[in-house]
């Protein structure tokens, strides 16, 4: 029997939940006549384990989230101006991981200032750095206030769930996406083998939880992380009439950049409009911005990927 939407997100919830494993020292090999910053300093483990995938290999998106929610872990500072909240992250896919082995997450306490926190994540698997991460949080501060409008487009309602179309696809890739923890609704059609793709270097898509998550705010940031890496390279193939299946494609994530503007719930809908300025020498760029369904601009993400077409 096929997991529910709510097992899904029960699964998606306990892959987040990081145990902590215990504390650890961050060395540098000499630390005669450097600043600061480079002496040794504190840090924390956490360990967590990873959903399982048709192929085996780490879903990237999942190990972003649970970056967010290590480092979210050891961000307690509190002056009397509230909590710090994550508003940027910048990391680079290393390596593959093994969906059947624990991963560990090594934070490092680079810098507490006055409102701003700076953490360094590495992922780790079997002695082998999967992901390595830094990450920013701050605390809530008035300022300049301005953004983008939201594009129009068709409401979630309007929309067929991504789902239902994959259901009928008889392949282990499609039916795993269509039992996806997260809810995704494409304003344009979806990447099918088969399917007529207009060559344009953008797309819509909304998505949301389909149930309600904790009032954790490193959560609700974590699961846009982990939603921000399922499609921003899809505009890049749609460019070049492309679609998910073909078998000449190669296509892996190497870096994602992640700007967090407001608060966001993960539980309520998001729409995520993509596009891809330019894609060369086997790489190309998606770049993403995530709207509440009240037209709030959430997030902006970025993300260069490795994208090959073989011949042969």
């Amino acid at each position: 029997m096929s997991p529910t939407p709510e097992d899904q997100l029960a699964n998606l919830l306990d892959v987040l939940d990081l145990s902590f494993e215990g504390r650890t020292t961050v060395r540098v090999a000499s630390t005669e006549g450097v600043v600061e910053d480079l002496r040794d300093s504190e840090g924390e483990v956490y360990v967590g384990r990873s959903q399982v995938m048709p192929h085996g290999r780490v879903f990237g998106g999942q190990v972003l989230a649970q970056c967010v929610v290590a480092a979210g872990r050891t961000v307690d500072l509190d002056d009397g101006d509230g909590p710090r909240h994550i508003h940027s992250l910048h990391g680079y896919f290393l390596r593959p991981g093994d969906d059947k082995e624990p991963i560990r997450f090594l934070v490092d306490r680079m810098r507490d200032g006055g409102s701003f926190s700076a953490r360094r994540v590495h992922a780790v698997q079997d002695g082998r750095i999967l992901m390595s991460m830094i990450t920013s949080f701050q605390e809530l501060a008035p300022g300049l206030d301005h953004q983008i409008p939201m594009p129009q487009v068709p409401a979630p309602d309007e929309l067929p769930p991504d789902a239902e179309i994959l259901r009928q696809i008889d392949h282990p890739l499609a039916q795993h996406a269509a039992a996806r923890a997260v809810e995704l609704r494409h304003v344009d059609p979806q990447l099918l083998p088969g399917s007529a793709i207009d060559p344009v270097e953008r797309q819509s898509v909304w998505m949301r939880l389909p149930g309600e998550v904790p009032d954790n705010p490193h959560v609700h940031a974590a699961v846009l992380a982990y939603a921000s890496d399922y499609s921003l390279l899809e505009p890049v193939l749609r460019r070049h009439g492309l679609a998910w299946g073909d078998p000449r494609l190669r296509v892996a994530s190497l870096d994602h950049g992640m700007w967090f503007h407001r608060p966001a719930r993960v539980d309520e809908w998001v729409l995520y409009t993509q596009e891809a300025p330019s894609a060369q020498g086997g790489r190309g760029l998606g770049i993403g911005h995530m709207f509440a369904e009240d037209g709030t601009l959430l997030a902006t993400v970025g993300q260069e990927g490795m994208v090959r077409v073989k011949e042969s």
